[in-house]
């Protein structure tokens, strides 16, 4: 990979992350369009974790808050289990709750993303998958838009909304879905407002993709997998993506989600144009 490809591929992966069309569709989809090899899901994995320092910086102070209040929380429970004392949930205060949730959530994703993880990497990277998952999201986004009440703020969530969430995370594993699309989708048919559905979208992508992040790492240096370019593509995307979520956030309050619906179903009827006249390949 040159490092003309890996600032690309960078501010591909920071715009991308974050937004509602798929990071990880737009990683595969670019590269074929340029005539580049494909990346490869692993690289895909480590920048990532770029976008993911973007979200830790943009969101530190709710994050300490959260991050205190649980650990607070949890040795509270812990002691109550040693002493066998009764456990009340009223007592957690609203951060050290947001802790547990966002735990909660991710469990769904790190069980499928574990057990498929070979599915992940080989088939579900085929651009007929890809085009399909983007067309079918999109208007999955839109149809929740419409009919989601948008009257609960992020403080309103609960555990069934947490595990509600984190199940459509999971199904973001298969490029071309979209982890903010999906969690966005769920969290505005759970009746969120978009702005409170981005915010906790963004809040729980930090635990899966740093995981799966990390595990990846071991693949740096291997087989198309360079080191230098990889760093560098990192580096860019946590720039783009910290610009992005900035954005994001402020332009869900004032508008809905229309023009990635619109941007989501083009781009897919593109691919299936492309690839039916055979001018790139789907796998």
């Amino acid at each position: 990979m040159s490092y003309i490809e890996a600032i690309v591929l960078g501010i591909v992966q920071g715009l991308t992350e974050f937004l509602p069309i798929s990071s990880s569709g737009h990683l595969r989809i670019v590269p074929e369009l340029f005539g580049w090899s494909d990346p490869g899901s692993s690289f895909t994995a480590v920048i990532q974790l770029g976008t993911m320092a973007a979200v830790v910086l943009y969101f530190r102070g709710d994050l300490w808050r959260i991050v205190v209040a649980w650990c607070r929380d949890a040795w509270r429970v812990a002691r109550a289990i040693g002493s066998r004392e009764k456990i009340s949930d009223g007592r957690s205060t609203e951060d050290a709750r947001m802790g547990w949730y966002l735990i909660v959530a991710t469990i769904p994703i790190a069980i499928f993303g574990f057990a498929f993880k070979d599915q992940i990497e080989t088939g579900a990277r085929d651009l007929r998958l890809i085009s399909f998952t983007l067309i079918v999201g999109g208007l999955v986004l839109h149809w929740a838009d419409r009919v989601g009440k948008r009257t609960k703020g992020i403080e309103h969530i609960s555990t069934k909304d947490g595990v509600t969430i984190g199940l459509a995370q999971s199904l973001a594993l298969v490029p071309g879905v979209s982890r903010s699309g999906s969690t966005i989708s769920a969290g505005l048919f759970l009746g969120f407002t978009r702005e409170s559905a981005a915010r906790f979208s963004f809040l729980l992508s930090i635990p899966a993709v740093v995981l799966s992040g990390l595990f990846s790492l071991k693949d740096v240096g291997g087989d198309g997998m360079d080191i230098g370019p990889t760093i560098v593509a990192t580096i860019v995307s946590f720039v783009v993506g910290y610009a992005a979520i900035a954005w994001l956030l402020k332009y869900l309050t004032s508008h809905t989600t229309l023009i990635f619906v619109v941007y989501r179903v083009a781009l897919g009827l593109l691919l299936l144009g492309l690839l039916a006249t055979n001018t790139i390949d789907a796998r």
